[in-house]
């Protein structure tokens, strides 16, 4: 079986969009879509008027019209909202959401890998957090419904999602179970999706290909024995890479400058890893040239790049947002600092040091706290025993009547915002206080100058591949 060489990393929200993916793909590599909030993205494009006509044009090939018409009607505004009017609510996900919200989480999933895939015969994956649990069974189905050809899932431990791949291609009924902080022992909650129930009819689809996202050789082998299903590959992530990080292993402890300091017992032991006789790709500062011929001599099937590709002309993020990075990075001006406690994970988040985005303080501080996306909430057990919903990005005193700790929200950013805010795509507020960007990215970020050509200020999709060939 022939494996493609590079993987183009599916980061999210929205900056690996369709249009990213597809120019990947097109080029015989494998294009990544984000997963990660995509009913939001998708919902606020159709509010903007969906202007080139590209997500009406996936809405009329899905499978179920009517579902994919009740959607558009839902969401899209001819000729766009007002600049200066908020964009229309989407429902929070819960362990049993709306139907409406089901729908339009499937439609959205599915539009995106359907125009990722359109016009040529590459393979296209989605890219999915195990740490956002309550949307993923929707997302997943909805890019099966595209022929999605990967599926890749980091954050977490992601063991229960081959079994289910497995489960959705015979078009049979899924469940998954919650992490649930405070559940009794032997209490347990899960997500459901019925294909069948859902549209209305039996659905046999392709079993997407499995690649879990790992930081460590004793993941690999836990998913490679313990899992629900067959685990396809492994996309092997070191600390240096843009979003979230794997914590240092052990108890953390921070540098001077306040980072996280990893050690040699947080580097994978490529060997073991190897050994499992499954495919591997290494990500993490591998965006460079020479850096996919090192790790093919180390036993890898390739690589997965993401930080060129996000400031490349086909990415989702805002272009002028895109420029004013480049410039940065032409002058050494750059910084790109890995925050200890801004996600609301918990996990180490890397954010690029801008003014005018989340990483000025009086701008983080200006921002009044809440959480209405809700995509980093934890699920907890309330007192009558049912599921509720808490952020550490929240109002502190709404996270503390949920039974929280205030000691969690301190220096937490509302990620959820900020990254739709990057992809021009932000929450408009009252007063002024509208949401700014809050920009990610590895820590080899001031090496995209590489990529430019002579004379340009910006470069393609194309240029990176070509440079790391």
């Amino acid at each position: 079986m022939l494996y493609p060489k590079i993987i183009q990393g599916g980061m999210g929200v929205g900056v690996s969009g369709w249009q990213l993916a597809s120019a990947v793909s097109s080029l015989g590599h494998l294009g990544v879509v984000s997963g990660t909030a995509i009913e939001i993205v998708v919902a606020r494009r159709l509010q903007l008027g969906d202007p080139n006509g590209d997500m009406r044009r996936a809405f009329k090939s899905f499978p179920i019209p009517e579902i994919a018409e009740r959607v558009l009607t839902q969401y899209f505004i001819e000729g766009g909202k007002p600049a200066d009017h908020p964009f229309k609510p989407v429902a929070l996900f819960s362990t049993q959401p709306t139907r409406s919200l089901a729908e339009l989480t499937v439609v959205a999933s599915f539009a995106e890998v359907f125009l990722a895939k359109e016009g040529h015969d590459g393979v296209v994956g989605i890219n999915l957090l195990e740490k956002i649990q309550l949307p993923t069974l929707h997302a997943i189905f909805g890019a099966m419904l595209a022929q999605v050809d990967y599926i890749l899932m980091g954050a977490g431990i992601p063991r229960a999602i081959p079994g289910i791949l497995d489960e959705l291609a015979k078009g049979k009924s899924v469940k998954m179970k919650l992490d649930v902080e405070g559940a009794d022992a032997g209490k347990e909650f899960f997500c459901t999706l019925d294909p069948e129930a859902f549209c209305g009819r039996p659905m046999v689809l392709k079993r997407s290909r499995f690649l879990a996202i790992i930081s460590s050789a004793t993941l690999a082998i836990a998913l490679a024995r313990k899992s629900t299903g067959h685990v396809d590959g492994f996309v092997v992530e070191g600390a240096s890479a843009g979003g979230h990080n794997a914590p240092p292993r052990g108890p953390m402890q921070l540098s001077e400058k306040g980072e996280p300091i990893y050690s040699e017992r947080d580097l994978p032991d490529l060997a073991k890893i190897k050994a499992l006789g499954l495919p591997f790709w290494l990500a993490g500062s591998y965006g460079q040239p020479g850096k996919l011929a090192e790790a093919l001599s180390l036993g890898a099937t390739g690589i997965q790049v993401g930080t060129p590709f996000a400031f490349c002309d086909e990415s989702g993020i805002d272009p002028g947002w895109k420029q004013r990075v480049i410039a940065k990075c032409r002058a050494a001006e750059i910084e790109v600092f890995t925050d200890p406690v801004a996600s609301p994970t918990g996990f180490p988040f890397k954010i690029v040091q801008m003014d005018g985005t989340v990483s000025e303080p009086a701008i983080q501080e200006g921002r009044v706290r809440a959480c209405d996306l809700g995509y980093l909430r934890h699920t907890y057990k309330k007192e009558d025993g049912r599921p509720g919903y808490r952020c550490p990005g929240e109002a502190v005193d709404s996270y503390v009547r949920k039974g929280g700790d205030a000691a969690d929200t301190v220096g937490r950013k509302c990620v959820c915002n900020g990254l739709l805010a990057t992809i021009g795509l932000g929450q408009i507020r009252p007063g002024g206080q509208d949401e700014k960007p809050l920009i990610t990215a590895g820590d080899d970020l001031a090496q995209i100058v590489d990529f430019l050509p002579a004379g340009r200020d910006t470069y393609s999709a194309g240029d990176v591949i070509n440079r790391l060939l």
